[in-house]
């Protein structure tokens, strides 16, 4: 009986070599199954296919050369190297080895033919390549060169490029013959695609083993038609995956909230100010999507400072008038602590409780706060990732607050809604982001949620002046410092690094501290960076609060963190080695009481021109939806939606700012298969998210 053929549905150990040990590092790079290997595509080409003359070489563009070795030595100095002219009759090169033995020394030597690959650089005398791959060949030797360009992938330990390259030849002959394969999405673009496109098989074997002649400058900048199918094709898939997981979040049961409170109807008089236009706006859509017995999954989104807070603290009256508790969960201890004493303050006077939740709670104060969880009564839980943790227990969860989203894993998000499950029904959720979203970008990666956008900010809010200067300028600045503390107010100093770097040139936080103390002896300094425990680093956080501290140095870990009213200072070293987002993030944290407040951007010259795009952003506006915006078409899309999350599934090959194009196609195709091809609807998922499809179940 003749051996079943594998198919790309089948583990990787259906193909040959495949042991135990590559199975463990084939899955460190969600490679299971034998089509995964074809969706991992490579990161770049090397271009083997045609020898270079010598005298054609370019400085940085790798290249194969073949010559003749004139002379052969070693050259002693600071460190010892093995230096080989090669000439061709176009020009000369230097092939330099500074890891070599007595008999590689022997092999290289006068009069012999060698062809190498690698990197040219300009060095002292002539062109250099540094430790090249090579081989000694016959003079008269025709040694064919590589037919197609060359895939380098993203690897791991001990899973060589030579492995991959060999396994994935295994499985684009699999692709060959499996009709599993299914081209259904070719057809609709044929009518729905903005350009010709190849189908996807062609394109999976175009990417991973392209022709000499192929456009290099388009497959650097992922812009090939084949690169371009795989692109929408994962965007695609991720699409799909959200809105299903929308459609399966909405078929569930919520608690149907009244918006009528006399709650939130007392808590908002009693506010020494009104509510924005913005907030009102926001407010009515939240109040739509609650009065439903369906779970609300809303993105608020607000720049710093415009009242996301009021706007939650305003919901959570009428779900706990319902008869619901709320539960809102931070990033940091110092973040939930400060929305405790926020929410303390609004709800205390209306008789309703506010119970804290954390880490360091000891054990009467956190068994006293999960019984308030599980009894009857409404309450305001507020906390960390405590609040998921195994031991916690909620009865009649009406409402989950989630601040500072991108800080938190899926994982930990799904746990926490999980957790509020009650009588066959979930609670609504709202997740708040004070990092603006472009519309464009929202609409992809949340494309789960419906997006609220409070773009105005609270009339109390005073401007925040922005200066960009040389680091040069240094002593101008503590001179400046010592005037406003002089005047009683706060300064914040933040650096990029905690420790001084050999590479960046960028100066650490706590040599600043040490500058900053000499040079203003009378001053209260505190310091603050990543490396401090939690208790520690909370408690000069507490102070620099309480003003038993004038200037504080931070990391950026003050990036997200409590509010200082009296701080109108804020001084930022190294400011072009940080995106846009950040900045921004980090200028937030003055100009929230009455006094005029001022932003110093400190840059180390000279600056790259990404470097003075951002910094000319940045002095010109402080709008955060123009920012990101800037921040969007700048550096991509990594920086606007945060770090990758735990449990999140990157994009492989797509490029949110680079594909924009590409997006009304996406969307138009998901509607269209949603509506009337579930099959297809998993096989686009399982190809491109398989072992990661619930990364989006927010």
């Amino acid at each position: 009986m003749p051996a079943v053929r594998p198919v790309l549905a089948d583990d990787v150990t259906r193909l040959s070599g495949v042991g135990p040990r590559t199975v463990e590092r084939l899955r460190k790079l969600n490679i299971r199954a034998i089509g995964d290997l074809l969706f991992h595509v490579p990161i770049r080409y090397q271009d083997r296919t045609r020898v270079v003359p010598i005298g054609a070489l370019r400085p940085a563009q790798e290249a194969v050369i073949q010559g003749r070795i004139e002379v052969s030595q070693v050259q002693f100095g600071k460190r010892r190297s093995l230096l080989v002219y090669v000439s061709d009759g176009t020009g000369a090169l230097i092939l330099r080895f500074f890891h070599f033995n007595q008999r590689q020394r022997e092999g290289l030597e006068t009069g012999r033919t060698i062809r190498c690959f690698g990197e040219p650089r300009v060095g002292p005398r002539a062109m250099e390549m540094v430790h090249p791959e090579y081989r000694i060949i016959d003079a008269e030797q025709t040694i064919a060169v590589e037919e197609v360009l060359t895939p380098i992938y993203a690897t791991t330990e001990g899973l060589q490029q030579g492995m991959l390259r060999r396994l994935t030849d295994l499985a684009l002959q699999v692709l060959a013959d499996d009709p599993s394969m299914t081209d259904d999405i070719d057809t609709l673009l044929e009518t729905h695609a903005p350009s010709p496109m190849p189908a996807l098989r062609a394109a999976l074997r175009y990417v991973h083993r392209p022709p000499p002649d192929a456009r290099q400058e388009e497959l650097a900048n992922g812009r090939d038609a084949a690169q371009q199918r795989l692109a929408l094709d994962e965007l695609l898939a991720h699409q799909l995956s959200l809105r299903r997981l929308r459609a399966t979040v909405r078929s569930e049961q919520a608690p149907a909230i009244p918006s009528t409170s006399a709650s939130r109807t007392r808590l908002l008089c009693d506010l020494p100010f009104a509510l924005t236009g913005a907030q009102q706006r926001v407010l009515e859509e939240i109040d739509a999507d609650i009065a439903q017995s369906r779970p609300m999954l809303r993105l608020l989104q607000g720049d710093v400072g415009a009242g996301k807070t009021v706007v939650a603290a305003a919901l959570a009256a009428a779900v706990i008038d319902a008869g619901h508790k709320v539960a809102i969960m931070a990033p940091t201890e110092l973040l939930a602590e400060q929305h405790r004493r926020n929410m303390q303050r609004w709800f205390s006077p209306l008789g309703i409780p506010v119970v804290a939740l954390s880490g360091r709670q000891k054990k009467s104060e956190r068994r006293q706060a999960l019984e308030h969880l599980t009894a009857a009564a409404p309450c305001i839980a507020v906390g960390t990732h405590a609040l998921f943790q195994q031991a916690v227990a909620f009865s009649h969860l009406g409402l989950v607050v989630i601040d500072e989203q991108h800080r938190f894993g899926v994982d930990q998000r799904l746990a926490l809604r999980d957790k509020g499950r009650y009588e066959e029904t979930l609670p609504h959720q709202l997740i708040m982001t004070a990092t603006p979203i472009p519309r464009t970008l929202a609409m992809t990666a949340y494309a789960d949620l419906d997006v609220s956008v409070i773009d105005e900010l609270p009339p109390n809010r005073t401007p925040v002046t922005t200066v960009v200067i040389p680091d040069t300028r240094r002593p101008e600045i503590v001179e400046r410092i010592a005037g406003a503390i002089a005047n009683r107010r706060q300064i914040y100093w933040v650096c990029p690094l905690i420790d001084q770097s050999d590479v960046l040139e960028a100066q650490s936080a706590i040599d600043a501290a040490d500058q900053l103390r000499e040079a203003l002896p009378e001053a209260r300094i505190g310091l603050v960076h990543g490396r401090m425990k939690d208790a520690e680093k909370d408690a000069t956080m507490r102070a620099f609060a309480a003003h038993e501290i004038d200037l504080l140095v931070a990391t950026t870990v003050i990036e997200v963190g409590v509010d200082v009213p009296n701080a109108s200072l804020m001084v930022i070293e190294n400011a072009e080695r940080m995106g846009l987002a950040q900045l921004h993030q980090l200028r937030g944290r003055v100009g929230r009481g009455s006094t005029a407040s001022d932003c110093v951007l400190m840059y180390h010259g000279p600056l790259s021109r990404m470097a003075q795009a951002r910094l000319k952003v940045m002095r010109e506006t402080t709008d955060g939806f123009v920012i990101a915006d800037q921040d969007l078409a700048l550096r991509g899309p990594g920086e606007v939606l945060g770090t990758r999350q735990a449990g999140t599934a990157g994009y492989r090959i797509a490029d949110l700012s680079r594909d924009a194009d590409l997006l009304p196609t996406v969307r138009a195709l998901a509607t269209r298969l949603l509506k009337n091809d579930s099959a297809v609807v998993d096989t686009v998922i399982d190809r491109w998210l398989g072992y990661n499809k619930e990364y989006a179940s927010v």
